[in-house]
């Protein structure tokens, strides 16, 4: 299974050798060509480990050295949303959001997510993990983070940010449990379902972004009124959905024995997936407020 997060998406886990990452695997006899996992492809019709055909839930590989464990998981995603908790938190006071110096705050705002951006996208392309890239996308995406939160909690939702975290926090104890108890069936139906819903998405405020540039206003309308509330909403549903994908992917790279190193890029995906979520609340719930 691939993750909707571009992080997971150019990976998946296998049996053979331990971890099927980017590199391509040896051929063996009478087994498929080299570069293939006849796993990742169709883990559901024919992974002989499976143990439920629609789940896809491969059977619990004994454990080996340096393989990750759901502890790597867990303090690596800790490290990393701590990164972005602290960063956020410094530039919300370093950086006041007011009159005299919102063009600046902004600017700064804007640099930051860009160079988030592109230690991402380096990082969505490296062979191996780099923690140092990781925690550099989650430093400057908390200055993103820290400016927009403020401007947005000065001058349109005072104590929508509060609001937004729990959101945030809500949304990924639901999924997660969900997930655990199976009520959540990821299955690859359920991941091209994802990809398309969140492929149209994206073009549409795509879409929107530009009609707002060239023609002023909020474009399309996408993201006010009516309309912004049903999209905010969607986004929230779409994030919901990344995280049970990411979920299944850090599921499968556990039980197939990745390397521990990995576990950064978990943290690193569930980070990102954690940051649409809280816009996308902090977006939908300023519409709300606005709209009282």
């Amino acid at each position: 299974m691939r993750s909707s997060n571009p992080v997971f998406s150019r990976r998946g886990f296998s049996r053979d050798n331990g971890y099927a990452g980017f590199n391509a695997q040896q051929p063996q006899a009478g087994g498929p060509a080299a570069g293939t996992n006849p796993y990742a492809t169709n883990p559901y019709a024919t992974n002989p480990y499976a143990q439920d055909a629609q789940l896809g839930a491969p059977a619990q590989a004994p454990a080996r050295p340096g393989a990750m464990t759901i502890d790597d998981v867990v303090s690596r995603t800790a490290i990393t949303l701590g990164t972005v908790f602290v960063t956020a938190t410094l530039a919300w006071f370093l950086m006041p959001v007011d009159p005299a110096n919102i063009n600046t705050s902004y600017g700064i705002a804007i640099g930051a997510a860009l160079v988030a951006f592109v230690f991402a996208m380096i990082q969505s392309f490296k062979r191996k993990a780099s923690p140092a890239l990781i925690l550099l996308y989650a430093a400057f995406e908390g200055v993103f983070l820290g400016v927009i939160s403020n401007a947005v909690s000065t001058y349109l939702s005072p104590g929508v940010v509060p609001q937004a975290v729990l959101g945030t926090m809500a949304v990924f104890a639901g999924v997660l449990i969900a997930y655990k108890m199976r009520w959540i069936r990821v299955t690859r139906r359920f991941y091209g379902f994802v990809m398309a819903a969140a492929l149209g998405f994206i073009l549409l405020m795509a879409v929107n972004m530009l009609f707002a540039v060239f023609g002023g206003g909020d474009g399309l309308g996408f993201r006010s009124g009516g309309l912004g509330i049903l999209f905010g909403v969607i986004g929230i549903i779409l994030g919901a959905c990344f995280l049970a994908l990411d979920f299944k992917q850090v599921e499968d790279g556990i039980t197939y024995g990745a390397p521990r190193e990995e576990s950064w890029l978990a943290a690193f995906g569930l980070t990102m997936t954690l940051v649409w979520i809280y816009l996308e609340f902090l977006r939908l719930l300023s519409i709300l407020q606005g709209d009282d």
